[in-house]
């Protein structure tokens, strides 16, 4: 196997969530422990009713609306004054917005948390709850939709990442250390409110980032002649409106 392949980021994440599935197939105690951490018996996951921590999940959605709306206000002034390049490289916005749908939109909530049946943390017996723990990739009907397998927000927060990809060079270090523990942070806030196993936020980025490499490179490393950025570029420059001058278009 050549040494190219073997650093490749798509093989090393195929390589990781196999890793990490295996892992947690052979020793499934190991989520049992580490949400017992945040359990007090008797009582719940107390964490789950902290306003700081509740604030931090809500600063998930913040954070993805505020780069959507970013990706949508460089498109709109791409369209207003198609002369000048876009503040956001058309390559750039189509990587973020078609890894976020992709990943954390189909693969996790439509496809994996509504067809899996994972019951969640609070939902086990070990936890006051009635269901009994399932394995990872089990699939279920312990749980309707919405489930455990594999963590939605995990996903969400790990995406945040990607801002490190796109970013000028010399942001990118300072970029991808705020993301990412901002992903950790998010991510263990969802183990410590009983919301998910560290096997569902394990998978959950694993997953995620794989989705995101191979539409990094389809958008951004090597992408096909038709989603060159210039070609992007030119082609919001035709979607501008006609111009009307005297009753006519120009």
């Amino acid at each position: 196997m050549s040494r190219r392949l073997l650093t490749d980021p798509i093989v090393l994440l195929l390589a990781a969530t196999v890793a990490v599935s295996a892992f947690f197939l052979a020793w499934p105690g190991v989520d049992i422990w580490v949400s017992a951490l945040f359990y007090e018996p008797g009582v719940g996951f107390t964490l789950s009713s902290d306003p700081l921590l509740i604030a931090l999940r809500h600063s998930n959605d913040v954070a993805m609306v505020t780069i959507i709306a970013a990706v949508l206000a460089s498109l709109a002034a791409k369209l207003a004054r198609p002369e000048r390049p876009s503040v956001i490289p058309p390559s750039a916005s189509l990587f973020l917005v078609a890894s976020l749908a992709l990943a954390p939109g189909v693969l996790v909530n439509l496809v994996l948390k509504n067809q899996w049946g994972r019951p969640r943390p609070v939902m086990v017996e070990a936890f006051g709850g009635s269901a009994p723990y399932v394995e990872v990739w089990r699939i279920t009907d312990y749980c309707s939709t919405n489930c455990s397998f594999v963590a939605g927000e995990a996903s969400s927060a790990i995406w945040l990442t990607g801002l490190a990809l796109v970013v000028p060079r010399k942001w990118r270090p300072a970029t991808a250390l705020a993301t990412g523990a901002a992903a950790l942070a998010l991510s263990l806030n969802r183990i410590a409110f009983g919301g998910h196993f560290l096997s569902d936020v394990l998978l959950s980025w694993c997953l995620t980032l794989l989705l995101m490499a191979v539409v990094y490179r389809l958008t951004i490393a090597r992408p096909p002649s038709w989603l060159a950025n210039d070609r992007l570029e030119r082609g919001l420059e035709r979607l501008r409106p006609a111009r009307r001058i005297d009753g006519r278009k120009r």
